[in-house]
């Protein structure tokens, strides 16, 4: 079986180069044929030099692709329509990966009964972490690019985070690739859910995804995303994004400018529980609900000018 490893970078040619050492050290067994695709998605800074000096000490090994479309998207996809490999794994560029990462996270995909897998995200912290921080929350410290679901391996039932997952390359061709409307780097605006969004079009069509604990991937930890209003934007885009990809409960009937009234009930209601919660995490992770609400109703709002903008196209034709 042949392996294609996805990377795909966008103005981090320094921490690029320790990603790329990383997973040149990968010992899968001889058997396997596998290289190292690296998407530049238009950065402005030492990006190709640092990808083609792999590319030229690891010849056959490492491949330099170059894609102008801005967002991390289409990024993405053009490393899956040029991958050779019958399996694609995907991983960043502001991570490290152990040596037997490639192996331990792609070895019970040759069997083809499962579709796809992911493995541990670590963090690596520059300092010790603030007292709002909801580390007992797995879900709550997605803006960190964390996901560990213990040392047990087993079926995923939620979808792997993008820095550490693997598909067989028939799912894309039965599924789709990455949605464009999805994604960091669009428009310049932070966007989330391209990854998971991919891995939760597979599990609702009933395929099946394996947790590999013994797959981790190191991820540091910048110092510039430990901060509230960090996490605040990113789960504000979260509730945009959610809606982007779920639509509004089909039940759904009363509404105030395209915003279900329910909505308004929950941002009361979640605000006053901020409000009145003592202990820092909490109290923050009570905020970041409050956050994503707001993601929520502002994308419900464009989003039902969009239709009644299209409703009105097509009554004056």
């Amino acid at each position: 079986m042949n392996i294609s490893v996805i990377l795909c970078t966008y103005n981090r040619c320094q921490t690029l180069e320790k990603a790329l050492a990383s997973v040149a050290a990968s010992t899968p067994p001889e058997s396997i044929q596998w290289e190292v695709l690296v998407v530049d998605n238009n950065s402005p800074d030492g990006t190709r030099d640092v990808a083609e000096s792999f590319c030229h000490r690891y010849p056959g090994r490492f491949r330099y692709l170059f894609e102008l479309h801005q967002g991390k998207s289409y990024a993405l996809n053009t490393g899956i329509r040029e991958a050779r490999g019958d399996v694609l794994a995907f991983m960043d560029d502001d991570v490290t990966v152990e040596s037997s990462w490639l192996q331990n996270l792609t070895a019970d995909l040759y069997s083809g009964d499962w579709a796809g897998a992911g493995g541990r995200i670590l963090p690596r912290w520059p300092c010790a972490p603030p007292s709002w921080l909801p580390e007992k929350e797995w879900y709550g410290m997605a803006p960190l690019v964390m996901f560990d679901r213990g040392t047990k391996a087993g079926p995923l039932t939620d979808p792997p985070f993008g820095t550490n997952m693997a598909f067989h390359r028939r799912v894309f061709e039965k599924y789709g690739t990455f949605r464009t409307d999805l994604g960091p780097g669009l428009n310049g605006k932070i966007r989330n859910n391209e990854d998971t969004e991919f891995g939760r079009r597979l599990l609702e069509a009933g395929e099946r995804l394996r947790y590999e604990p013994t797959a981790v991937v190191h991820h540091s930890v910048p110092p510039n995303r430990l901060r509230k209003d960090y996490f605040l934007t990113w789960w504000f885009n979260k509730g945009r994004s959610d809606i982007r990809v779920n639509g509004l409960a089909a039940d759904t009937k009363w509404f105030v400018s395209g915003i279900p009234l329910y909505l308004f009930r929950r941002l009361a209601v979640g605000t006053l529980r901020w409000m009145v919660t003592r202990d820092p995490s909490r109290r923050f992770s009570r905020r970041l609900a409050v956050w994503l609400l707001a993601g929520t109703m502002v994308e419900s709002y464009h989003r039902s000018r969009e239709v009644r903008t299209k409703r009105e196209k097509l009554t004056s034709v």
